[in-house]
């Protein structure tokens, strides 16, 4: 089933049963902020096979905070039961957040192993993962346009290119809120912070626990800011640093996620697990680039063009968050995009169309980049401003030339007619509880100095730094396991400079 009808199915199934429920379960302050009145959270026995007596769960809220009356929104959750409810300690709000479903990150956690090697969270704790509105099964964004077709880049190299850059932007924009309407306008982090106290109100938690992904590290940050004392606990894997400008982010991701593109050439010239040892990985990797810039490459299936090295470049990030996993994948998708032509049968030659999907398939790109454009200031105006920004981030990153997260958010943004709305970030956070942030020492999402700047707006709190490659380390690491446990159950921390090694 694709993404898009299995959200139309979740979505109506939510409508359904909100027709029975309460949907004026809150009222709200003057400053739009949450008021309990009625629990309003409708919950069903799930039917997915995945989510087995579990319990999925909808509840409305509105559109625009500010403005309750002008339209709501749903959002769709998924509760799992504390196995020992006899000392079950509370609820653990499960939020991965830009364009990422925390429903299925939730299911590929089943798949990996939960509740096996779950421990005290899944021992005592209740489980709650919510798809941040407009994300995943939570009333999703869904434009008709894609965010970066062909034919436009986000290197452009004139006038003329740039400009048919920004005309695209606005007119995958307007279409974006025909489609959708106001919702476009409120997919930002506070919006979206206040539903979670939303839902805390509904699932009658005097407190609740956070466990937060990439982006959602920023989300249970500004959602502590907003709401002192509300948080127990604070699990942060791979802090994102939004403290510092949009131009210095785009420059240590893309300085980070050359060293994780280099680690990768040094795991593959040496690793039998790779589809490229004994070659020259990363001159395999540029002329692939480079001659897909030149020809693009043939994808299989009607709706995906040739790809350029462009795009090539733009995918490539996302295969090196997860070592075991995806390094091996990115191996076989430079193999089959240089594959020779054959000339006896022309149904063989190069295929790019590994380069097509984000390997990490609990994403939407749109739903990616709709926020983006409402959390990040934009520091580009000019073509002028962006080839020098492209110019120093080739210098920085010669391989993937800065093809980044946030320097799509920045290049995808040009000509955004909805004004952007970032959070305020650096100063401590106060009545926020001391987090435990995990962080890789070599992540091709995020440096590891993102960690310390984390922790300096959480009075007390510890990184934890985990020696390798890989986010959503408590699936991987038994060191980390541990420790987000012991940290969950007792709310003791590490030792300051405790790096986990397995």
């Amino acid at each position: 089933m694709t993404r898009t009808r299995t959200y139309a199915a979740w979505t109506a199934a939510a409508t359904a049963l909100l027709a029975t429920a309460a949907t004026t379960a809150f009222a709200q302050a003057q400053d739009g902020a949450p008021r309990p009145s009625a629990s309003g959270i409708a919950w069903h026995a799930c039917a997915d096979a995945d989510f087995k007596d579990m319990q999925c769960g909808a509840m409305s809220v509105p559109v625009d905070w500010s403005h309750p009356g002008a339209g709501r929104i749903t959002l769709a959750m998924v509760r799992r039961p504390a196995d020992d409810k006899a000392h079950r300690q509370g609820t653990l709000l499960l939020n991965d957040g830009a364009g990422g479903s925390s429903i299925e990150q939730l299911r590929l956690a089943v798949h990996a192993g939960l509740p096996a090697i779950g421990g005290d969270m899944t021992r005592k704790f209740d489980l709650v993962a919510v798809d941040p509105r407009g994300i995943g099964h939570s009333s999703p964004i869904l434009c008709a346009q894609a965010p970066k077709p062909a034919g436009v880049s986000h290197f452009p190299k004139d006038q003329a290119a740039y400009d048919t850059l920004v005309r695209h932007n606005q007119s995958f924009a307007a279409d974006c809120l025909r489609r959708n309407g106001p919702l476009v306008k409120h997919v930002d982090l506070t919006s979206t912070a206040k539903d979670f106290e939303a839902v805390r109100i509904g699932l009658g938690e005097r407190q609740v626990n956070w466990y937060g992904i990439h982006y959602s590290t920023l989300l249970g940050r500004t959602y502590a800011k907003l709401y002192p004392g509300r948080l127990r606990t604070m699990v942060l894997d791979t802090a994102l640093d939004d403290t510092t400008s949009p131009l210095e982010r785009v420059k240590a991701e893309a300085a980070t996620a050359e060293t994780a593109f280099n680690r990768f050439v040094a795991w593959c010239e040496a690793s039998k697990e790779c589809a490229l040892q004994g070659k020259d990985v990363a001159a395999t990797y540029d002329a692939l680039v480079a001659g897909a810039d030149r020809d693009p490459i043939p994808t299989k299936g009607r709706a995906h063009e040739p790809l350029t090295g462009e795009d090539i470049r733009e995918a490539t990030q996302d295969y090196l968050n997860v070592s075991f996993l995806t390094w091996p994948e990115l191996a076989n998708a430079i193999v089959k995009a240089t594959e020779k032509k054959d000339a006896a049968d022309f149904s063989k030659g190069p295929d790019a169309t590994d380069f097509t999907h984000d390997p990490d398939d609990t994403l939407d790109q749109v739903q990616v980049q709709v926020p983006a454009c409402l959390d990040n200031a934009r520091p580009v105006r000019t073509l002028a401003e962006l080839t020098g920004l492209q110019e120093e981030l080739a210098r920085t990153a010669p391989h993937l030339g800065g093809a980044v997260r946030s320097y799509k958010a920045i290049a995808g943004c040009l000509g955004w007619p909805v004004p952007a709305q970032p959070v305020k970030a650096g100063a401590p956070v106060h009545g926020a509880p001391p987090a435990l942030i995990v962080q890789s020492t070599h992540q091709a999402l995020a440096p590891l100095s993102a960690g310390p700047a984390m922790a300096a707006q959480l009075p007390g709190s510890v990184v934890l730094s985990r020696e390798g490659d890989d986010y959503s380390m408590f699936l991987v690491s038994t060191c980390v396991r541990d420790a987000t446990n012991r940290y969950l159950t007792t709310t003791a921390l590490p030792a300051p400079g405790t790096t986990c090694t397995d």
